[in-house]
């Protein structure tokens, strides 16, 4: 039997402020019985546009979370950064990570950009990373870039930077409703949503791309195979992959790719 009610493919986009509409943000959400389908951003009266914006995705992730699951989420940016990033700011864990991310980074206020805040954040007392510097699972892909690599094409920076306080609020709203993959725990609890991070490039080019965009694949096809994987029973697979146990234990500090095993 599936374990989940709905899978949902999320490709993220860190362009512009939170509240702008962005053509890069795709939702699709597949139904238990299956049938992937875009999801479309609330109208906007003022600009008679359905694009989604960041702040529109965490309301309605928000509304998935409690009236719409157990669904599990994929989100196409990174959740964590590197050991060499945490130990040189004494970041012993994720929680800690995240506020003091969220302190320093304040991209989900009202019309802050990523670019504004990395110019801020160049000074001696910034945080910031090296693009030199890469998780453990970026190592396990043949094409995963690091974190703090920007200005580059099919960079995860810019979104990672600007998806990062969305998930604190998450967390800190719905933490006794939501699992945070694997930094709650390899094991998930079978009342409680999932939200993970995932890589489109090891699920883009399994599904036909008919007339979606690049970006709309990307989501369609995280959706997909995840409910795909799940019916199959293949889920625990991706969700135990084979670490040992020191690299377990750093992973639950960086974070996942889910699927990477």
């Amino acid at each position: 039997m599936d374990s989940f009610v709905r899978y949902v493919g999320i490709d993220y986009s860190g362009a512009a402020t939170p509240s702008a509409g962005l053509s890069g943000l795709q939702v699709f959400v597949t139904g238990k019985g299956g049938g992937t389908r875009c999801v479309h951003a609330p109208a906007d009266r003022q600009k008679r546009s359905r694009r989604w914006s960041r702040r529109n995705v965490f309301d309605w992730l928000c509304d998935e979370v409690v009236h719409r699951g157990p669904s599990m989420i994929g989100i196409d940016h990174a959740f964590g950064f590197p050991d060499s990033y945490l130990g040189r700011y004494r970041l012993r864990s994720w929680p800690v990570f995240l506020r003091d991310f969220v302190a320093h980074w304040p991209t989900d206020q009202q019309g802050i950009t990523v670019e504004e805040v990395r110019g801020l954040q160049r000074g001696a007392r910034g945080r910031i990373g090296l693009a030199s510097e890469y998780r453990l699972t970026e190592r396990w892909t043949t094409s995963a870039k690091s974190v703090f690599q920007f200005d580059v094409q099919g960079q995860v920076a810019k979104s990672t930077h600007a998806g990062l306080p969305w998930l604190y609020r998450l967390r800190k709203k719905y933490r006794d409703r939501l699992h945070f993959w694997p930094f709650d725990g390899w094991d998930i609890p079978s009342d409680k949503s999932v939200i993970a991070e995932v890589y489109p490039s090891l699920t883009r080019k399994r599904y036909d791309r008919s007339r979606r965009t690049i970006d709309q694949q990307d989501a369609y096809s995280v959706s997909r195979w995840l409910a795909e994987m799940d019916r199959r029973g293949e889920l625990p697979r991706f969700l135990s992959p084979p670490l040992s146990v020191a690299e377990r234990r750093l992973a639950k500090r960086e974070g996942w790719i889910f699927g990477v095993c």
